[in-house]
């Protein structure tokens, strides 16, 4: 059983005291593919570091976090074109809209994210979405861009039945995680209705850790306990909800 976490933060400070140990526990688990988002320009190295310890396992992203877009954005915007020009990657992300903490860099973080879907295509990579108190302002610039050639996943998705069509309909995947397991998740109350050829599995670790582990740091070899709640959902063996979505995952990223 091959199982693809298709957002985890391994290179996490959280991660520094076990971070091998952890890893391996994974991989025991059957979770052996990592696709490993980008922050911003100060964990580009670690992220490398990561990459070169374990290159048959670990695929890297370039993006700017839609948190970190600061004053400073357009230089860290640079950061990540020189980047993507300079080696391949598997997507660009973490991107989107976050509103949650502070509404004060909303237009950077709009700007931000429509001139890295624009790098996307350039690319024609995968975009993946962060989206947190955000869907309109999102949907908003999917719409303005939208093409045949604009496609990924929409990372940690936790919005409605419709929301989740309306995703899909900008040829996204779902990302689901952690979440599904919560009682006050809400996702779990719809996602039969989608078609699991739409999702793929994530931890967004050291973050949204299942159940029995939430509140605790969050690890991939957690990902057993969000495939059984889709095997319980979708009424499928665990084997089949892990090969369906590494292929899912595979088409997304090319690998």
């Amino acid at each position: 059983m091959i199982i693809t976490d298709t957002h985890t933060h391994l290179y996490s400070n959280e991660f520094d005291i076990d971070r091998n140990e952890m890893i391996q526990r994974a991989i025991a688990a059957g979770v052996s593919r990592f696709f490993i988002p980008s922050i911003d320009s100060t964990f580009t190295q670690s992220m490398y570091d990561l990459e070169k310890s374990y290159p048959a396992n670990v695929f890297l992203m370039m993006g700017l976090h839609p948190t970190h877009v600061k004053d400073n954005y357009l230089e860290e915007l640079q950061h990540v074109e020189k980047e993507l020009a300079k080696r391949k990657f598997f997507a660009v992300g973490e991107i989107g809209i976050d509103l949650y903490w502070d509404k004060t860099f909303l237009p950077q973080q709009q700007d931000a994210f429509r001139k890295q879907i624009q790098l996307a295509k350039r690319y024609k990579l995968p975009i993946v979405i962060h989206c947190r108190y955000a869907f309109d302002e999102i949907f908003e610039i999917l719409e303005e861009e939208k093409s045949a050639d604009l496609f990924g996943i929409f990372h940690c998705f936790s919005g409605t039945y419709e929301q989740a069509l309306q995703a899909i309909s900008f040829n996204m995947k779902l990302g689901i995680g952690g979440v599904v397991t919560f009682k006050n998740g809400k996702i779990d109350q719809f996602l039969s209705k989608i078609d699991l050829k739409h999702i793929v599995l994530e931890t967004d670790s050291p973050y949204l850790a299942p159940v029995p582990f939430r509140g605790k740091r969050n690890e991939s070899s957690y990902l057993l306990n969000v495939v059984s709640k889709l095997s319980e959902i979708y009424n499928l063996p665990q084997g089949e909800i892990a090969e369906i979505t590494t292929e899912n995952s595979k088409a997304i990223f090319g690998i």
